[in-house]
């Protein structure tokens, strides 16, 4: 039997959470609700001790509300899908690193789409996990997949819970993985992380400077800041890596 979504459901109305979960578990086998919260912060907590695979998370509530929530995870685990009675807050939300949003009250079929479509991201993370040439990037793609050449990417950017591949052809590729996933899957010897939304590959610097704060620019003429506490490592990192080269 396939492993079910691990699945916490927020939200500041004992109505809306206690409906939610009926609804889950009545039509979505697939889904496992292990938690519930009425706060951003008791949310917070349950975050923390179930680990969950997803967090349906109301946008409306007192004091914090649902993109404060998001605020306070600038790399996540979890898939979010945000749940709101009004549908103006679509681009917001996605905007935010949002996987989904479904609309109150909850359609039926609107709401298994919404969990195919998180499994479908579980499984292709989890292909992306096995073992694989170091030489190359598996990436999802809309139609399916794509492999991307190590050598060609230039650097990466965070964009919430997605990451902007920027590649030497100019051209990029916006995928629902973290930048940390990247960090961690990239070889260490060409990439190294000069800020906490910068991945650079070292084979592109082009220069560095300390003038006015610390940044490299790279072959492309983009220029990347450095934060002040990756200044040491960064510059050890890149005379090692240039002694290797």
């Amino acid at each position: 039997m396939p492993e079910k979504l691990t699945t916490i459901v927020v939200d500041d109305e004992l109505f809306g959470r206690e409906n939610l979960k009926q609804i889950l578990d009545t039509y979505c086998p697939e889904v496992e609700v292990s938690g519930m919260a009425d706060s951003v912060l008791s949310a917070m907590k349950l975050v923390d001790s179930l680990n969950p695979d997803v967090v349906f998370l109301d946008i409306n509530m007192p004091v914090l509300d649902g993109f404060d929530f998001l605020d306070e995870f600038q790399e996540r685990r979890f898939k979010v899908v945000l749940v709101t009675g009004h549908c103006e807050f679509g681009i917001r939300a996605v905007k935010a690193g949002a996987t989904d949003y479904i609309t109150k009250p909850i359609n039926i079929k609107e709401l298994k789409q919404c969990i195919k479509n998180l499994l479908i991201y579980r499984n292709q993370n989890r292909k992306s996990d096995l073992p694989q040439d170091e030489s190359k990037l598996v990436i999802s793609s809309s139609h399916g997949f794509e492999v991307l050449m190590v050598d060609e990417i230039l650097h990466l950017e965070a964009d919430g819970c997605y990451t902007n591949i920027w590649l030497v052809d100019g051209k990029k590729r916006l995928v629902s993985r973290t930048l940390k996933e990247f960090e961690e899957t990239l070889p260490k010897v060409k990439f190294f992380r000069v800020h906490k939304s910068h991945l650079v590959n070292l084979s592109f610097i082009k220069d560095f400077s300390n003038l006015s704060g610390s940044y490299v620019t790279m072959t492309d003429g983009s220029r990347i800041d450095i934060s002040r506490r990756k200044v040491p490592d960064f510059i050890h990192k890149i005379r090692s890596f240039m002694k290797s080269v």
